[in-house]
């Protein structure tokens, strides 16, 4: 039994740690001389669920290739987003691609996923547990994916706003218990 070159086990053990979910499968028809030629584009979301994520489009005659094409694809186009506590956004964002348009929320321990199919897939391969999202305008899945992936680019952690500021975390969360304090004394 010959063994594997080692570089190749390297890949197989990078790509097991990601999760892959297939949004949708779109069957398109080329009419020619002798009838139709079938093919196929295929819509897939990677993650490692630790806060990367990717999304990939694959065309081809057939349907596993167009898959393992957006796969590829998807894990070329890997995004970083800070999650709170690993479970949930550090705040609301909006987010949009032409006339599809996502609300997310950041949501209490035990909320879980409340969205819809496209963007559960996001969710879901980013590791996200809890978020509350809406979808407005176009439900489109290539839309809201990329619509999803805007709103995500947006959020900012703590401490990449404490660095934009030259401040220190702890300063910055400090200043928005303050903050907090002094609107619940106002009411």
């Amino acid at each position: 039994m010959a063994r594997e070159p080692r570089d190749r086990q390297d890949r197989e053990e990078r790509d097991s740690e990601f999760v892959d979910r297939l949004v949708h499968i779109n069957r398109v028809a080329k009419v020619v001389k002798g009838g139709r030629r079938f093919g196929f584009a295929a819509l897939v979301v990677v993650g490692d669920q630790k806060g990367r994520v990717g999304f990939g489009h694959g065309k081809a005659r057939e349907v596993p290739e167009a898959i393992r094409k957006a796969t590829e694809a998807a894990k070329r186009g890997l995004v970083r987003i800070p999650l709170r506590e690993g479970r949930t956004l550090h705040h609301d964002v909006q987010g949009r691609h032409g006339a599809g348009k996502v609300v997310l929320r950041a949501a209490p321990a035990g909320t879980g996923i409340i969205a819809g199919g496209p963007m559960r897939a996001v969710f879901e391969a980013v590791g996200m547990q809890d978020v509350v999202s809406k979808s407005l305008g176009s439900s489109n899945p290539y839309n809201l994916v990329r619509a999803t992936f805007d709103a995500l680019k947006n959020e900012d952690s703590p401490r990449s706003v404490a660095a934009r500021r030259s401040l220190k975390v702890s300063a910055l969360q400090t200043r928005r218990r303050d903050a907090g304090a002094d609107a619940g004394a106002d009411a």
